[in-house]
């Protein structure tokens, strides 16, 4: 049986359903033994209440374990991890300490990373293991996904310098977005895959949500950057119009044509996106927020063929996506306006990938279940 570790930020019973479960569940369904190999985790982590501490992460730290056929969970707890301080001098006085942030024992993770064939790693500080992973194991698979432009995420400046030093090494750079492909240096390895769309789910037929007689309804799901100036405007404009607001976010404006749900379980999201009128995809500015164009929730929403709302800085070459000038009102109703009005019909899906298809380009072949999915039926 084939072996995978996927190094990732996110913890395996989160409610939030990043890519990288997505890829597990793939893997899993063909026939691979995967480790969900949570990354980083430390106690600068629990002094900044990350949102996993919500989880049993703490007492699972540094312990393999079993929570499905095939699924291993493994929460890598260190002293500390690589974080920017956001004063140069102090960034430049951890380089050496941080640098050898890939020396923390491995734990009873090890024996299972030297009998994989794969290795999938996170865009984030999951980075400065790979030359230890590789010397565990050289013969095996090592895959880049960037998820995310690690500028993005305000990494320690060491991160930055480590992810330019080692993207020649791996046998794949995967990237979600033509902006984040840009970012690259040109090599072969680097690829073009956009985020898969759990089909077989949004596909089920829901009861719808929303009530009788209300509507249009908007909806966001998103964990941050979250345009509350927008939503101030556009409720204001349109009070007849419901918008619905899943995700940890601040329920700081308050009208009756304003829903916030909080953060749910992926599955209870797709009802609200399925039967939506208008998605919104309201972003505030942040350095690299221009590879949102490509997002999972966007192509999550282009799937269930919803017009979009996004601000102009995401501009991107899809027909259904409306754009907003940040802080404008007569651009902001222009865009609402035109996006009830777009017509369903004519956005396609064909293109887009299921989990299956990108998991395929990540292994570097089909695997048999698939292969033998697509032979000629007599």
């Amino acid at each position: 049986m084939k072996r995978a570790v996927l190094l990732t930020g996110h913890y395996w019973s989160s409610r939030r359903r990043a890519g990288f479960h997505w890829i597990a569940d793939s893997l899993i369904r063909n026939g691979w033994e995967v480790l969900f190999f949570t990354a980083p985790f430390s106690w600068f982590s629990i002094l900044r209440r990350d949102h996993r501490t919500q989880y049993p992460v703490y007492s699972e730290r540094c312990r393999l374990m079993q929570k499905e056929e095939r699924l291993w969970s493994f929460v890598w707890f260190t002293p500390w991890h690589p974080v920017d301080f956001r004063f140069g001098f102090l960034n430049r006085l951890c380089y050496d300490l941080f640098d050898s942030y890939g020396d923390f024992s491995l734990g009873e993770a090890e024996s299972f990373i030297k009998k994989s064939n794969l290795f999938i790693l996170e865009s984030n500080p999951v980075l400065f293991l790979e030359e230890r992973l590789r010397k565990l194991n050289p013969e095996a698979r090592f895959v880049y996904r960037v998820s995310d432009d690690l500028r993005l995420l305000n990494p320690h400046p060491l991160l930055l310098d480590r992810e330019r030093r080692l993207t020649a090494t791996f046998d794949l750079i995967s990237v979600p977005s033509q902006y984040i492909y840009d970012l690259f240096d040109k090599q072969p390895q680097l690829k073009l895959h956009t985020h898969g769309v759990s089909k077989e789910l949004f596909d089920i037929e829901y009861l719808n949500p929303y009530k009788a007689g209300h509507g249009p309804n908007l909806i966001f799901v998103g964990q941050a950057y979250f345009d509350y100036d927008f939503l101030e405007i556009a409720t204001g404009l349109f009070p007849n119009w419901h918008f619905h607001i899943i995700g940890p976010l601040n329920n700081s404006i308050k009208r009756d044509n304003v829903h916030f749900y909080g953060e749910v379980p992926f599955s209870n999201t797709i009802p609200y996106v399925k039967y939506a009128d208008i998605g919104l995809h309201t972003l505030a500015h942040t350095r690299g927020a221009e590879s949102f164009t490509d997002s999972l929730k966007m192509i999550q929403y282009e799937y269930c063929r919803l017009p979009i709302i996004a601000p102009d800085y995401m501009d991107c070459d899809r027909s259904q996506v409306h754009y907003y000038k940040p802080g404008d009102p007569d651009s902001i109703n222009g865009a609402l306006s035109q996006a009830i009005k777009f017509d369903r019909s004519k956005i396609s899906v064909d293109h887009i990938n299921s989990w299956d298809d990108l998991t395929d380009n990540l292994i570097g072949e089909k695997t048999e279940q698939r292969k033998a999915d697509e032979l000629p039926k007599n």
